[in-house]
């Protein structure tokens, strides 16, 4: 089993998804299509992306292990990948502990999922982890296709690299805003970044890439929301991006912010693809 993904992909809600979208994506060259807030259910969604491309990947960004059993996305899973096989990617993920009261144990959990997926036939090839700290970049490695980390930068691309070694699969996101104007760009940059300065695990993720409880206090800092929320003409952007494949990332996500994605998507396929 091998899931093509190519090198550069886009990130984007599921809700924000249809075939009509997934095949447009398609035909600008992207390889791949990652689903983001927690799609999980009979992954329906995957299944229409799927019947309405002919060759893009689909990847969750990623399925919650607290909200749906490992038996019943086993199901699904199977489902999709005997009608589309090699196409679906199943990232799966603890969450954060701040929207979930089962969070107590979640490495544990994680395990246990994995464990459960390996009895149910879902393959280590056919699955990826969402990742930030070494010890689940790591598991991520042992036990998937690879890792999936979440607003990240270059720095931890690079330090996530180093854990996995070569081979395993690291496919970070990226955030980006095609303005050339930053306090305009900062706008969406920082509506989208402020919410994750909530939550514990990515503040303490980003405390380790050397940022300080200055850029993280409020909404944050206009040196975090620029390396967390990249902004520019196609070519800045697109440098941003190239420097997570030369951190050691094999595919990199897009997740552009702002009302119409489609202009930097087009922009960005005849920048990077």
């Amino acid at each position: 089993m091998a899931i093509e993904l190519g090198r550069i992909g886009i990130w984007r809600a599921a809700t924000q998804t249809n075939g009509e979208f997934a095949a447009e994506v398609e035909k600008l060259g992207y390889g791949a299509l990652w689903l983001g807030g927690s799609p999980g259910g009979d992954l329906k969604i995957v299944e229409e992306l799927l019947d309405a491309t002919d060759h893009l990947a689909v990847a969750t960004g990623i399925v919650n292990i607290w909200s749906d059993s490992a038996e019943s996305i086993a199901k699904a899973f199977h489902r999709i990948n005997d009608k589309h096989p090699d196409r679906f990617l199943l990232g799966i993920g603890a969450g954060h502990p701040e929207a979930t009261q089962q969070y107590t144990k979640p490495y544990g959990a994680l395990v246990e999922y994995l464990d459960a997926l390996d009895a149910a036939g879902v393959a280590k090839e056919a699955r990826a982890l969402a990742a930030l700290g070494p010890k689940v970049v790591k598991l991520s490695g042992d036990r998937s296709a690879g890792a999936h980390p979440y607003l990240v930068t270059p720095e931890h691309t690079r330090s996530a690299r180093e854990i996995l070694g070569a081979g395993p699969l690291l496919a970070p996101e990226q955030k980006v805003v095609f303005d050339t104007d930053p306090e305009r760009a900062r706008v969406p940059g920082r509506q989208s970044v402020s919410f994750y300065l909530k939550l514990s695990n990515y503040t303490a993720n980003l405390r380790k890439l050397g940022f300080t409880d200055e850029d993280l206090a409020g909404e944050g800092s206009d040196r975090l929301v620029d390396a967390l929320a990249l902004h520019g003409d196609a070519a800045t952007i697109a440098a941003g991006v190239r420097a997570h494949l030369d951190a050691g990332a094999d595919h990199v996500n897009i997740q552009v912010l702002g009302e119409d994605p489609w202009p930097a998507y087009r922009a960005l396929a005849a920048e990077l693809i």
